[in-house]
């Protein structure tokens, strides 16, 4: 299994890196997720924006060790390259979650008031 843990023994540059990875994956995501499938407004593409940077911020880490197993790769890959690709993964799949439910209660939100 990947460690992401703090190691002693590595260098202070290497926790910003981890960061950085984790901004430019969680950034990868969200803009990738509002390429695909392009926004109503303006107000929407910020919130899915921003949901998604934090979702890839928060969950990247484990979602990135999640899929390195899962494909079993683990010693195949830097933990620089876990932590971006587990930032993208996590804010293109939070998007997904969060604007699946928001195009549905759009959709029935008024059906369900109705009848």
């Amino acid at each position: 299994m990947a460690d992401l843990g703090n190691d002693p023994g590595a260098l202070s540059g290497a926790v910003g890196g981890v960061w950085a990875a984790k901004a430019i994956g969680a950034a990868a995501g969200a803009g990738v997720s509002l390429i695909y499938l392009l926004p109503q407004s303006r107000r929407e593409a910020a919130s899915r924006f921003l949901t998604g940077m934090s979702c890839g911020l928060i969950f990247g880490g484990p979602t990135g060790i999640w899929l390195v197993d899962w494909l079993g790769i683990s010693g195949q890959v830097s933990r620089l390259e876990t932590t971006l690709t587990g930032a993208a993964a996590a804010s293109l799949s939070a998007w997904w979650v969060l604007g699946a439910l928001a195009r549905l209660a759009d959709r029935y939100g008024d059906r369900a008031s109705r009848g």
